[in-house]
Parts: structure tokens; sequence; C-alpha cells
């Protein structure tokens, strides 16, 4: 089975938002958990036009959010969901290849049994790009192995907002993020949102989770989306609800609900560091395979995936949300 067909198999059990003023979907499709990847995959590959989305499971381990995380949610919805047990969840890295760049996004934990550097043929010193979403230990640990940085090579971008903001933070709060952004000092880009990065990567204002949160559009084909999504089954369907790692649950709320609703109105796929392998969510095909309320037969999937991805936008930049 080729990649696109298995990433279509494979997320048709997750759900689309519809509206970025409302929490519920349209026509209140109900979709239960999404159907996870072997646990024995590292990493799921996917080419989308000229951009190919590399998904890295940091963890080894299984892992699975539970609903305390996500405030008190309805059990009706829990039950049509099919979330009883806690919410399928992942820590992820992306590495994205342009024609222009080859890009590292995150890093994960950084843990004993961390699998990024195996996913990378353990060879760190190839990375040349790290972009990242924000300062979270799950997103920065990868970068050092005790005092010292693993990706030698590389160039780090974040955004001013989110390094200042640590930088403010109580000692306790910010010692990891303080080593880290030191160890790479000489290599540290600040960028303001709405800068053009290198590989046509444009970043855009995620802020709620962190106060300078990140999402990177890649060459208008994909949305990083770092953290904006925790729990997919529950959050792309209502994205109204927030897991208490949102430092702004308020704002948190907002980018969510307008950043699925950007990609789904440009026909952006989105990539997250919380989606369970394959990692991207290929929004717009399965609002329309969902739309039908019927069985597809493999290739009507295949179909429309194709459709899909060969269909170029006219305008090549699209506005930012």
């Amino acid at each position: 089975m080729n990649k696109p067909l298995a990433l279509c198999v494979m997320l048709l059990a997750a759900i689309v938002p519809h509206a970025a003023s409302g929490g519920n979907v349209e026509e209140n499709i109900v979709i239960s958990q999404p159907k996870m990847a072997d646990q024995a995959t590292i990493s799921e590959t996917v080419k989308v036009n000229e951009v190919t989305v590399t998904c890295i499971r940091d963890n080894k381990a299984e892992r699975t959010m539970p609903l305390s995380l996500f405030g008190n949610i309805p059990e009706s919805l829990i039950d049509s969901l099919g979330i009883r047990n806690g919410i399928k969840s992942s820590v992820n890295a992306i590495l994205v290849k342009t024609e222009e760049a080859t890009i590292l996004f995150d890093t994960g934990l950084g843990k004993s049994d961390s699998q990024l550097l195996t996913a990378l043929s353990n060879k760190p010193e190839d990375i040349k790009f790290i972009y990242l979403t924000h300062f979270h230990g799950d997103h920065i640990g990868g970068m050092m192995k005790g005092d010292k940085p693993v990706f030698t090579n590389a160039e780090v971008y974040a955004s001013r907002e989110e390094y200042e903001s640590w930088m403010k933070m109580p000692d306790e709060a910010k010692a990891q993020v303080v080593k880290t952004m030191k160890a790479y000092e000489k290599h540290l880009h600040l960028f303001e949102f709405g800068d053009t990065l290198p590989g046509n990567v444009i970043a855009l204002d995620g802020s709620g989770h962190t106060p300078g949160h990140t999402i990177y559009n890649v060459d208008n084909e994909v949305l990083v989306a770092g953290d904006i999504i925790h729990g997919m089954a529950l959050q792309l369907s209502h994205p109204e609800y927030c897991a208490s790692y949102d430092m702004n649950k308020e704002k948190a709320i907002r980018t969510r609900k307008r950043i699925l609703n950007y990609a789904r109105e440009h026909k952006i796929d989105i990539t997250g560091m919380h989606i369970p392998l394959p990692g991207i969510n290929p929004i717009v095909m399965r609002l329309k395979c969902l739309r039908k309320k019927q069985n597809y037969r493999i290739e009507d999937i295949k179909q429309q995936y194709s459709d899909r991805i060969t269909e170029r936008r006219e305008n090549n930049k699209v506005n930012p949300p």
C-alpha cells in the first residue's frame, strides 16, 4: 500500500472542524479514536507535492493522555468519541524536506529511550536547521545530551516572543531553556511572526499554548502546528477543550480554531507534535469523505487524496491566518 493511501486509511477515524467560530463539526459528524501506526513503527513519511514530511515518534512506549487533562467532558461526548480510556497521543519531531532545505522541527524529550536519533540514522551532524515551535521540555529536550549540544551543525530558529517570555520566568521554570539556548547561542536566530525563514517557511503566530508558540507554514503545503492539538480525537472536533498544559487557555482556543479553519479553507495539511503516527492530518480529503456518511472503497479514498494533493493553488501566496 502506498503512503498516501495508507495515510488515508489510518486517519479516516479522525475528524475535521468546520468553522472557526464554533466548537462542533459541521453536520455533527462523530468519529472515534484515530488508529495509530504499529507501535514498532518509529516514523512515517508522506510526500505532499514538493514537500516531504517525516513524522518521528520520539517516545518508545505508547502514550495515552488521561481525560482529566482536558477538564470536564460530558459523558455523552466521551462515549461518542470512543475516548473512555484516554486519548492516544505521541511526542513527535518533524523532519521536512523542501526544494530549498531540510529542517527538523522540534527535537522530542531527549530521554534515554528517545527514538529521534535512531530515525535520523544517528547522524545529528547532518541537520542544518532546527525550527522550534516552543520551549517546553518535550520539544527542546533532544537538543542536549548532558551538557553538550547534539546538533552541532544546526542553525536554530525560535520566535523572539517565546525566547523573551521564557527569560522572564522564574529560574526553576526556565533552567532547561537557559541551558539549551546558551549551548546554541552562536547559532540561535530569533524571528518575528510573519518572517519568512530558509526553506520557504513562514512563521505564524500560534501563541496561547506558550507566549511565543509558533506554527510554521511550509511552502503553503503543510502547517507544522506544534502543540495546538494535544488530544486529536477530542480537539479536532471540539477545539474548545484545552489541555492543562496551555498557558493561556482562552488564547489557545482562539488559535486552535483559527488555524484549523485556515488549513481547511486553504487546503493545507496539518502535522503536529502530539498527533499519533502517521502524524499528518489531511483535513480537506477527510472532510469530503466524512460528509457523505457512507462506506468508502479504498479506490475512492485513494482518488480523493490524489485529487487533493495534485491540486495547486493559483496564487502561491496565501494570507496568513
